[in-house]
């Protein structure tokens, strides 16, 4: 993967970020309006964006690279889980925070990159980890951040990027493509998802004040462990163990998986935040300045990945 074209990438959506920001300080908009926007994204354009994924033929490499995918997801959450599980205490952290370094922003973010990048053929590799987080996160997650003691499988079941999920499975095992102008408008609206969670954080930047995010004493550990020590921890993972030799090309693969976890922060936890009723100016705030220094951190990460 070339990083110039990585790096012109990811700068042109945060030129879409910086007109979400300019839609706010104009007038033209309210930073509150981005919850409409993020509704639509929940519960719209993500699902489209999983399922035209899952449009694709079932050749026995495609099915043995998905697995290889879903293998390394697994894994790499359930070494976040565990370590964090331990030194989350250690360093004060609490469930916002904790959440916020082992879940990415894989959803809104590295669809759109690997389809720009690779291109649409291995998407389906990013909607691998992006339906393992998203169990994860609406699960484990959960949990964390309203001090639950069991997850409410209920809930995550009828998640409508989980019923995206289990129905863009089907279609791909069952090999049944979706009629032409539903297939149509499913890629039309999944492709939306990069632009409009970008606008969305140009949207939330514009309502937080520098004074704001320094408020907060941990955004700093929390900014770097989410940016630097997962990343680098995962870089360490992929290349120093045998996983990519279990598919064809299983290197960019595992590529389009690191991609996956050295996004910023998931801005779902700040939307799980506001509906119950924990620290969500505290989750967003993260959330933004992740966003803002990733365009610095991902072309390093897939660059030390590369090497």
């Amino acid at each position: 993967m070339s990083i110039g074209i990585l790096v012109g990438k990811i700068a042109a959506l945060f030129i879409i970020m910086f007109l979400g920001f300019v839609l706010v300080k104009t007038g033209i908009c309210r930073s509150d309006d981005s919850r409409i926007l993020s509704r639509l994204s929940v519960y719209i354009v993500v699902p489209c964006s999983i399922l035209s994924a899952f449009q694709v033929s079932c050749s026995p490499s495609i099915l043995n690279g998905l697995l290889l995918a879903v293998a390394a997801a697994v894994l790499i959450h359930l070494i976040l889980i565990v370590l964090f599980y331990f030194i989350g205490p250690l360093l004060h952290l609490n469930g916002v925070e904790k959440a916020s370094i082992i879940y990415s922003n894989a959803g809104n973010l590295v669809i759109p990159l690997v389809s720009s990048i690779l291109g649409p053929d291995w998407v389906i590799y990013s909607s691998a980890y992006v339906s393992v987080q998203l169990f994860l996160l609406w699960s484990h997650g959960k949990m964390m951040i309203c001090e639950e003691k069991k997850p409410d499988f209920k809930k995550i079941i009828t998640n409508t990027n989980m019923i995206a999920i289990l129905f863009g499975i089907f279609l791909f095992l069952a090999q049944i493509s979706l009629p032409g102008p539903v297939d149509s408008a499913v890629r039309s609206l999944g492709s939306m998802i990069g632009p409009l969670a970008m606008l969305i954080s140009g949207m939330l930047i514009a309502g937080t004040t520098p004074q704001e995010i320094l408020t907060f004493p941990h955004i700093g550990l929390v900014t770097i462990l989410r940016l630097i020590g997962v990343p680098l921890l995962t870089i360490l993972l992929l290349k120093f163990s045998d996983l990519a030799s279990f598919a064809e090309n299983g290197s960019q693969i595992l590529l389009v998986t690191l991609l996956a976890t050295i996004t910023p922060s998931a801005s779902t936890i700040t939307q799980m935040a506001q509906v119950y009723g924990k620290d969500a100016r505290y989750a967003g705030a993260i959330n933004v300045i992740t966003t803002l220094l990733c365009m610095i951190t991902m072309p390093i990460m897939v660059y030390l990945y590369q090497l």
